[in-house]
């Protein structure tokens, strides 16, 4: 029956086309989510107890007491480095402690000095240091103000929904029970810790010692343990973050409607524009405003729900020019309030004050993006599935027939052998090795699919390891958890267990996963992680990974799969090569371990649409290597939809077609001569960027800045910035509007930036900054613009895949600003192994130009490496005609270069500069 079940699930599946939102929760069938979200605004019973105040170099520790119960919890404060504040609320004596996330964090954050600026019956002021800024602990009801001067910038608890239910008390039935459990005795839940004796008149309500959603029970051995908190952001209107949604960039208020969800599910083909939950989870929003950038990083890695409200949601434009006509002196505020079902309340307040800030004090708590291998920056071909050796090697033949580059080629789960994963199909994939072989010597690569849910077989090798070992997640009842997915009945991997992580690595060594080789790579699917019998498509919350149930930390999984199989590639090469590792779920850290993407989309123009903000959102919070299906997972997309899929997949940091089992084949050349060239051409406009992409990794490695990033992250004073999400910047440099509308014949850009000017990188026509250009657009229009100011190097010699490209010369694009000034920069190593951190194996160059004199100078002098590469070539946008060009280098040699001059654009074009691109020289315009 096995077999027979796992073919009728794929076919409901293949047949269905559309998400099944039956089989999700909203907040009223999440018990935890309606009792808290009940709740109204409204006097608090927490004071804080100001005569325990303890003052020490690293923290305040602040007694809370519940004055209807007399309940009291810990209250902890920290001032940490790089302008943060961390809040931890926890019980003061649990009797069963409570999941704390672990792991996130890559160390335990510093701190630096609370000072004591006064204290009264009411509250104490504390110092945080540089520029005024304040906090101040309110005691009745208990309240933080963060202050910056006169200004208020964060309030917590100022609604005073610092809470968590329980039935204790049926006449206040809104006592927070935060992080207490003092719920009623109940005779078949003898492990609930209880604090107060319940009274016998007490009510329990639904849900809160058992939850049952369709045909799943969840049996809640703990009882009612949710956790709720309040932030109020006075003077914004804009938030962003907590990916992963299917949503508009600028998030919306939750009034009338459900909250985000942030629960790691697999949901199938999902809507657009819905709050619903996702593969991923990331507990991180972003506040802006022309004046500021600030940031809360929720730590809890349980089910949550997050709800906005906004004093100026919902106005209409007339509303909002009727209130400045008016002169409305209404502040905007916007609130929000994160509901999670159980964990600690651990928060992180970064206080910016710039989006820079924001990104580095992120990057300071959860770490970096992984700096990927250059290769992984390129175009990967993927389908579910290339039927066997000799499918893979037409299609990369093709390719190559079809001047078309490529690096990776993907296989899903059919090359397999019946689903058993580090294993191959003996018939479809005899000879893995050769196949490999066939593609190294084209300098190509490959990614096989690896999930974490394994066959219950007792010949496989990898299920009887880990079941002999004890490394299976357990049931409720102890046994080993088992659930349906790809294989048929499959156990799930305890993943939490540092033991497992260690094991499961050590089966990518290639004496373990026979017919792997160095430029075989993985992909982790299914990490949510998916079970196609559980609630909602995952795995039960009763769950037990080790002493803790899956509902503690149900989000965390994803992140732990990734990192484990991370750490299996790095170690197979002796800590040498840099993995690739993409993954569909994902947390907080996530980042540090590979790439993400947005999962299971459609062939629908409002899909395409829809990537743009979803990966917009991800680098916001520290996800910068995000991409979306190219072409669009299930259905079949028109030609244009495939072609404008292609030309805006290039332009974002993940770029990899993929379809369903059940669509029709769709490589690049199966769609007629001239669309194959339109697709060649986005293709090649990537591979030509590649210096410029690897430059950006290389940043978003160093400094946490997002390389996909909003334009208001670079013009934070531009108001009409704030709510765009269908154009985007790479970098601060290069401005991309895609053209996805069907049929569209023209799209309106906004350039931002007053005095400023950006050039169209195809024409080099010059814009002026701030406004709106109206471009006309063709099915070959790809609108892109260069920053005046800025020099980007490219590779203008396209061959068959990166690696080919090594060695070959590079081309500056020098954009000069109104003033005659540019910068820019150069990123080269080996692209694949760590010696650009471990051995400072790396060139870092900084172009400048001034006073008619481009010059590139050494970023790093420490570092050392050597590259075959030379300058080939320079354009200068916006230039004058100089009567000569001199290229100086530093042992004294001048020589004269050829050059051209294109009067009506202003183009200067310097011809064979003929210097080593990792050398010191001068180019002087005279």
């Amino acid at each position: 029956m096995g077999p027979l079940l796992v073919l009728w699930l794929a076919v409901c599946l293949s047949g269905t086309w559309a998400v099944d939102r039956g089989n999700f929760k909203t907040c009223d069938q999440s018990a935890f989510c309606k009792r808290q979200r009940a709740l109204k605004p409204g006097q608090s019973p927490y004071r804080a107890l100001l005569e325990t105040l303890e003052l020490t170099n690293t923290k305040l520790t602040l007694q809370l007491i519940n004055d209807n119960n007399k309940v009291r919890l810990l209250l902890e404060l920290y001032r940490l480095q790089g302008n943060m504040t961390r809040v931890k609320i926890n019980e003061l004596k649990p009797l069963k402690p409570r999941f704390e996330v672990p792991d996130v964090l890559i160390n335990d954050p510093p701190t630096e000095p609370l000072s004591l600026l006064s204290r009264d019956e009411n509250g104490v002021v504390l110092s945080l240091g540089a520029d005024s800024q304040r906090l101040i602990v309110s005691a009745k009801p208990f309240r933080l103000d963060i202050m910056e001067g006169r200004e208020v910038l964060l309030s917590l608890n100022s609604r005073v929904t610092l809470t968590s239910h329980a039935p204790s008390h049926p006449t206040h039935p809104r006592i927070p029970r935060t992080l207490t459990s003092h719920a009623p005795s109940h005779p078949t839940h003898p492990r609930i810790p209880r604090t107060l004796k319940a009274k016998e008149d007490e009510k329990v309500e639904d849900g809160m010692w058992e939850e049952t959603f369709k045909s799943h029970t969840d049996s809640k051995p703990n009882g009612p343990s949710s956790i709720s908190l309040d932030f109020s952001l006075p003077g914004v209107e804009n938030v962003y973050g907590i990916p992963e949604h299917a949503d508009s960039l600028k998030l919306k208020a939750t009034d009338g409607g459900d909250p985000y969800r942030l629960f790691n599910l697999d949901v199938f083909q999902y809507e657009v524009f819905n709050p619903m939950a996702l593969y991923g989870a990331i507990p991180v929003m972003l506040s802006h405003s022309a004046q500021r950038t600030m940031g809360i990083f929720w730590l809890n890695a349980a089910e949550t729900w997050v709800d906005i409200s906004s004093n100026t949601a919902g106005k209409t434009v007339f509303g909002q020019m009727l209130d400045y006509v008016q002169g409305s002196s209404e502040t905007p505020q916007t609130d929000v309030r994160w509901i999670s079902e159980s964990g600690i309340i651990d928060v992180f307040i970064m206080l910016g004050p710039t989006p820079t800030d924001v990104f580095s004090q992120y990057a300071s708590l959860t770490g970096t993006q992984a700096f990927p291998p250059l290769s992984a920056l390129a175009y990967h071909q993927c389908r579910w599935n290339y039927n066997d050796q000799e499918d893979v090697a037409a299609v990369d033949q093709g390719f190559d027939d079809h001047d078309i580059p490529y690096d990776f080629i993907w296989l899903d789960i059919e090359h397999t052998d019946g689903k058993r994963y580090f294993t191959w199909d003996p018939h479809k994939f005899p000879q893995p090795k050769d196949m490999l072989q066939g593609l190294l010597d084209k300098r190509r690569k490959m990614v096989t699919i690896v999930d974490p849910h394994i066959k219950v077989d007792s010949s496989y090798k990898i299920h009887n390891e880990i079941r002999s070992k004890g490394f299976y997640v357990k049931s409720k009842d102890g046994g080993d958890y088992e659930g349906w997915c790809w294989p048929g009945n499959s156990g799930y991997p305890d993943f939490t267990n540092p033991e497992m992580r260690a094991w499961w690595a050590s089966m990518f060594a290639y004496d373990q996963y026979e017919g792997s080789m160095e430029n075989m790579y993985t992909w982790n699917d299914m990490n949510e992680p998916s079970v196609f019998n559980g609630p909602e498509v995952t795995m039960h919350k009763d769950a037990l990974h080790g002493n803790w149930e899956n509902r503690d930390l149900h989000n965390l999984y994803g992140f732990y799969v990734q990192r484990a199989t991370a750490e299996g590639l790095i170690e197979r090469s002796g800590g040498v090569e840099r993995p690739f590792v993409l993954a569909r779920a994902f947390f907080a850290g996530s980042q540090r371990y590979g790439a993400v993407w947005t999962g299971d989309n459609a062939a629908e123009w409002d899909h395409l649409k829809i990537s743009i903000p979803m990966c917009l959102s991800l680098g916001l919070v520290g996800v910068s290597f995000c991409g979306a299906d190219v072409g669009g997972f299930f259905k079949s997309p028109s030609t244009e939809l495939l072609v404008r899929w292609y030309q805006t997949g290039a332009y974002q940091p993940f770029f990899r077609a993929h379809a369903h089992l059940d669509t029709p084949r769709r490589e690049p050349w199966l769609f007629g001569p001239e669309n194959t060239a339109l697709i060649r051409e986005a293709v090649r406009q990537r591979y030509a960027l590649l210096p410029y992409w690897y430059q950006l990794f290389y940043h978003a490695h160093h400094s946490g800045q997002p390389v996909m990033r909003p334009l208001w992250v670079e013009y934070p004073q531009d108001t009409a910035t704030f709510s765009m999400d269908d154009q985007f910047l790479l970098g601060r440099d290069l401005l991309v509007h895609p053209v996805t509308e069907e049929g569209a014949r023209g799209v309106t850009a906004y350039l931002p930036g007053k005095g400023e000017v950006w050039f169209d990188v195809h024409t080099f026509q010059k814009h002026n900054g701030a406004q709106n250009l109206y471009i006309p657009v063709t099915i070959s229009s790809i609108p892109v613009f260069q920053r005046g100011g800025s020099i980007i190097p490219r590779k203008a010699r396209v061959r068959r895949s990166s690696s080919c490209m090594e060695h070959d010369p590079y081309t500056l694009f020098v954009a000069l600003s109104p003033k005659r000034f540019a910068q820019g920069e150069l990123y080269i190593d080996d692209g694949h192994t760590f010696n650009f951190d471990k051995q400072k194996q790396f060139i870092h160059r900084r172009f400048s130009f001034a006073n008619n004199a481009l010059s590139s100078r050494n970023l790093a002098p420490g570092s050392q490496f050597t590259t075959f590469s030379w300058i080939e070539k320079i354009v200068i946008l916006g230039a004058s005609k100089p009567s000569k060009a001199t290229l100086k280098t530093p042992d004294g040699k001048e020589s004269l270069l050829e050059f051209e001059f294109d009067t009506s654009m202003s183009v200067l074009t310097l011809r064979k500069p003929g210097v080593n691109a990792g050398l010191d020289w001068t180019v002087v315009l005279q």
